[in-house]
Parts: structure tokens; sequence; C-alpha cells
């Protein structure tokens, strides 16, 4: 929509139209838009003048982008997300660097050109809450009373189980939410970083001033939750000898085992486990710590390897993820049960599509798309989905 990263620099006039057909499209479909502002697509012009998110310059640029779509969309989008998955962003972007601008500890990986895995994440989760927070707050002064609107910020979250049933391992698995999405809950909600990071990372764990605290508190209107998985966490002090690292500050040890059984069974993706449970626990855990806040399931989702030797009838044939869907929906079903404020589910993910670092390799999508000729055909969980959507089938009568 902009020409080299800023509004200032210029408008494309081509993306606008874009974007107007497709919200235009959506709305005549039925379909409400939600709209993510920022999906880990950094202009590259901002990456070479500024470093990107490791500089505060992060912030009025975003807020000037983020005010762009307001002006040009807000008429027709009710439904905002600034930012998805920082936690993602700053892990495999600055920790381990797997992901772009793949900057890490050169120790901690060889093939990062440059970093610090000991800062880099912590700085640049900073800039994330702080631009978030600014677009928020553009948004409610000037566009939201207007619009009726809302506007939000999507944030991952595997369910910890404490490996043993020890109070080290209940600490250990407190720890292990705390540095995944504590770290941005507890500064959206009290204006500070969780206590066992402040005490973990120490000075290097940046600070907000008193204004930055006001801008960050209460800046969202609903929560999105992606929930894919769950692990165990066991307690692991050693951590401390080794060098620092966010990748090792939280001293904990992640494991998808207990007693050599998994937690959930493997899929494709060597991350995920199926622990359908978990999204219940992580409902009720959210809404007991952090005030029931309005939530939308922004994705939560099972991939496949792409076979090129399956023929096209089984790779439509995908059982498992219909069985995924049905039982994280009848958790989700028994979250809201229980009083959990979730208005909305977002299946990840309707088309097979590029997923990042994985390339074509995994398909995450309920449509099965043909990478040569682009021609899609439904799965069996799409033709699942429509039924249940259409209420043929039923997970909750009360529902």
């Amino acid at each position: 929509l902009i020409s080299e990263g800023k509004v200032s620099r210029g408008v494309n006039k081509e993306g606008i139209n874009y974007y107007n057909n497709l919200i235009n499209e959506l709305l005549a479909k039925g379909l409400k838009p939600f709209v993510t502002i920022f999906h880990w697509d950094l202009p590259q012009a901002l990456e070479d003048e500024y470093g990107g998110f490791l500089s505060p310059n992060i912030v009025n640029d975003f807020q000037d982008y983020a005010e762009l779509c307001f002006k040009e969309f807000g008429d027709r989008v009710k439904h905002w997300i600034t930012l998805n998955e920082p936690w993602t962003y700053s892990k495999y972007g600055y920790a381990d660097g797997i992901s772009a601008p793949g900057r890490c500890s050169t120790w901690q990986n060889k093939d990062c050109a440059g970093g610090d895995s000991a800062i880099e994440p912590y700085i640049v989760t900073h800039n994330q809450l702080l631009a978030h927070a600014a677009a928020v707050n553009v948004y409610k002064t000037k566009y939201q009373a207007s619009q009726k609107g809302i506007i939000g910020i999507s944030l991952s979250c595997n369910w910890i189980v404490p490996l043993y049933d020890t109070e080290l391992d209940h600490h250990a698995a407190q720890r292990a939410i705390d540095f995944m999405f504590g770290w941005f809950m507890e500064p959206l909600t009290i204006g500070d970083y969780p206590n066992s990071m402040r005490s973990l990372v120490g000075s290097r764990l940046p600070k907000f001033s008193t204004y930055e605290v006001e801008l960050v508190r209460g800046s969202y209107d609903f929560i999105g939750l992606n929930y894919y998985t769950s692990y165990y966490a066991t307690d692991a002090p050693e951590l401390s000898e080794d060098m620092p690292s966010f990748l090792t500050d939280s001293r904990v040890v992640l494991t998808s085992e207990r007693n050599g059984i998994p937690i959930g069974p493997k899929t494709t993706s060597l991350w995920v486990f199926v622990c359908p449970k978990g999204i219940h626990q992580l409902l009720l855990y959210v809404k007991t710590k952090y005030n029931n806040p309005l939530i939308y399931i922004t994705e939560n989702g099972l991939d496949e390897v792409n076979d090129p030797k399956q023929s096209l009838e089984e790779a439509l044939h995908d059982v498992s993820r219909v069985d995924y869907f049905y039982d994280h929906l009848y958790y989700l079903g028994n979250a809201i049960k229980d009083g959990v404020n979730v208005k909305g589910y977002f299946a990840w993910s309707l088309l097979d599509s590029f997923e990042w670092n994985l390339g074509y390799i995994s398909r995450f999508g309920t449509i099965f798309v043909d990478y040569n000729s682009l021609k899609r055909h439904p799965k069996l969980s799409a033709i699942w989905f429509r039924n249940f959507l259409q209420r043929q089938i039923v997970i909750y009568d009360d529902l």
C-alpha cells in the first residue's frame, strides 16, 4: 500500500484498489473481514534504513501505516488485528534466527549473519508492543466512534503442563507461559512484564516509561488467540550456566513426552502434537488471570506433508484434520459453557499456502491447492466444516 515503507513516501493506489475490491467482494458474499495489519511482512526499506523492529522508529511508521488502513477501509472493516503472533516474530527472527530477518547470536546459530539472542528478542517485542499500542490509540481517538469497529492483537500460546507433579515443575510451567503469553499479555493488562521475566532477564528486559505504561495498558478490545498444541515443562536450573539467551532465560525445558508417552498424537509438523483439551485449559487460564477478555480463536489447525506420490483422492481424504477440528471445537464449546468470552473461531487454513520457512512442503488447508495448475479441490475437512456451519453436524446441542 505504501512506497519504501513509509506513508510519507507515497501511497500505492493500485494496492488500495486491490484491497477495496477484496473487502467489497467479501461483504457481498456475507463475510466479515478481520484484517491483520502486520503478519511479519516488514518492508525491506525499513529493515535496511534502521533495523525494523529493533528501532523505536518503527512505532511512528507503523502507526502511520495503520492509520492509512483505518482511513481507507475502516468504513467497512469492523475488526482490526494489529500484529499476528509477535512472540513468533521475536523468537524465530531474533532468538534462533530460523525466520526473517534471521538474526541471532552466531554461537546460537552459525547461519545468523548478526544479532544477539540475549537482547534483541526483548527489544523487538518491546517495540512491537509500542507499535501496537500506538495504532490502537490512533484508532480509538480518531476513528472508532464513527467507524464503530473494534481492535485487538493475535497472540500465540501453547498450553503448558508440569512434567511432574512437583512444586518446581508447576513453577516451570508458569514461567513457560509467562515467556510466551505473559510477555505480551501482562503489559497489555497491567503495563509491565511478568515478574518471572523481570527476575530472570534483569537489565536486558526493557522498561516502559510512565507514558508508555498508559499507552500499552488496556490497548485492546479483544485478544486473538492462536492455539495448536501443548507441551510438558520441567524445571531446568542448570540453564543458568549457559550463555545468556531468550531460549534459555526461562530456566525451563519443554518436552512432548512423559515416561515415553507423547502428550498427544504426532503430526507432520515436528512441533504440533494433537492435544484438544489444551485449548480448554488455556482459555480457562486466560479467563481467570486476565479478567475474561473478549477472545477470538484466530488460528487453530493441523498440517500434512505435501506428498507428490499421493493421489489426489488420498490427499483429499484428511480424516485426521476432521477429527482435530471436531475435538478442538468440542473443548472450545466446554470453555464457552464455563463462561469464557469466546465469540469466534478461525480454522488455519482455508487454502494450502506458503508456510513461511516450511514453504510448500506443509499443507494446512481445508482446500487442496494443486501448486502446478493452481486448481483447488475441497478436502473432506472442507465438506465437514461446511456441514458443521450449516448445523448438519452438531457438537453441542445448545451452542
